[in-house]
């Protein structure tokens, strides 16, 4: 037989064991992901809707806010609101676990801020 190319069974077991592996913890990380996206929305949204409000509205609007879009990672009294020439900029930060298997976790750092 001449020169044989291919894919071993086992070259072809260890690579779907790795894409198994990078798709479980994909299918786990996403959720997070959204969840972010849902607060930045909201953090976004309360800044430009009470630029001109006090503190304690734009707590209240936020927590409306998360009512309506069921955030429950943070709350309002974790909101970080400043003043920055005339714009009133909201943000927070907030630590996120993902359990991905055993007692193997992913920790993820998210930071949304009403300015970029």
């Amino acid at each position: 037989m001449k020169k044989q190319q291919g894919v071993t069974l086992l070259g072809m077991a260890l690579g779907c064991a790795v894409l198994i592996f990078v798709v479980v913890g994909g299918l786990k990380v996403v959720p997070a992901y959204i969840e972010y996206f849902t607060v930045k929305k909201a953090v976004v949204a309360v800044a430009q809707s009470n630029g001109r409000g006090t503190v304690g509205e734009i707590r209240q609007a936020f927590e409306k806010r998360a009512a309506i879009d069921s955030i429950d990672v943070i709350g309002a009294k974790d909101l970080e609101i400043t003043k920055e020439g005339n714009d009133v900029v909201v943000s927070v930060s907030y630590p996120k676990r993902v359990p991905l298997f055993g007692n193997v976790s992913l920790i993820i750092d998210f930071v949304a801020s009403s300015n970029g």
